[in-house]
């Protein structure tokens, strides 16, 4: 059966939406619009009306909110506690404080504003927020909590895991290049990796479950008093990580624990291989200099989509 699909923006972001049964498309395409529109409600650091916005305003103190919310925030903290704090959900005030203060596509280059030197911060501070699962959460006095390191992935295991409830056939769903894999039948999907968005494949892989993310230096870019950053942040400087890797791309059970994986090896740089490896990770890096290493099983490559997402074919590069 040929597998049908749709492209569209949330988040700030593409979203790459496909099903094996036709039938499955529209009923997708709504549970997709709601989980995304949810959690760009509550979740946004850009929308002065989000529920995340709010317990920014009031750090050291409770705070009620979504819990949808409170959930997202346990996917950053466990993230967190799976990298030793290289994923780390409190860097708002270092990335405001370096000029990514609004939504990327609004973001102007290099407005005049000066970057403000800080302390480093506190790498440990992820272990004390505290939450409800029932509405309400307590960040520590200090910080600012931005859940971008996580996000993507989080809401495409979100609408993975409402297909898995409500569709009949297998489905992918790829939300700024973070994919996952919906009601997996062990047949693979094609997943065209690029460094760019929109660009040619750089490699095609074959992926039957789980999720794929992918972590990059070379898009989220900008300009402030001469100096460019990147938004993939090292909590143990606040500073733009060291450029080792410009992108990587790594598999695992969820989208969200790929996606740890990935962002941590941009923070790791030199370290990146043996850290993978100790954690039986699969990735695929690709240094600044062009250069490719692969750690694991590697997915093999397969056919088609050469140029671009085609149905069937997922896009898991980076946005």
């Amino acid at each position: 059966m040929a597998a049908s699909s749709v492209t569209f923006e949330a988040l700030g972001t593409s979203v790459f939406l496909a099903v094996r049964d036709p039938d499955d498309l529209s009923p997708a395409r709504g549970l997709a619009d709601q989980v995304l529109a949810d959690v760009d409600a509550t979740c946004s650091r850009f929308r002065d009306d989000s529920d995340l916005s709010r317990v920014n305003a009031h750090p050291g103190r409770w705070v009620e909110v979504d819990p949808l919310l409170v959930s997202g925030v346990a996917v950053a903290v466990a993230a967190a506690r799976a990298t030793g704090g290289l994923v780390h959900p409190l860097l708002g005030r270092q990335l405001i404080e370096l000029g990514y203060d609004r939504d990327f596509g609004a973001l102007v280059e290099d407005d005049g504003s000066t970057v403000t030197e800080t302390e480093p911060p506190d790498l440990g501070a992820w272990e004390r927020i505290e939450a409800d699962p029932a509405g309400a959460l307590r960040i520590p006095d200090g910080t600012s909590l931005d859940l971008g390191a996580t996000g993507k992935a989080w809401a495409a295991d979100l609408v993975a895991a409402a297909c898995d409830l409500h569709l009949r056939s297998s489905a992918i769903v790829s939300v700024g290049g973070d994919l996952r894999i919906a009601r997996p039948d062990g047949t693979p999907w094609s997943v065209a990796i690029s460094e760019r968005p929109g660009a040619a494949a750089d490699v095609l892989v074959g992926l039957d479950r789980g999720g794929l993310a992918t972590s990059s230096t070379r898009v989220r870019r900008w300009t402030r008093t001469g100096s460019r950053h990147h938004h993939v942040l090292d909590p143990r400087t606040g500073r733009p990580a060291r450029e080792v890797w410009r992108t990587v791309t790594a598999t695992g059970e969820t989208c969200s624990a790929a996606n740890s994986a990935s962002t941590a090896s941009i923070v790791l740089g030199d370290e990146a291989p043996g850290w993978l490896a100790e954690r039986g990770v699969t990735a695929r890096l690709v240094a600044t200099d062009g250069a490719v290493r692969t750690v694991g099983a590697w997915p093999a490559g397969t056919a088609g989509c050469p140029t671009g997402t085609t149905a069937g074919c997922a896009a898991g590069g980076t946005a």
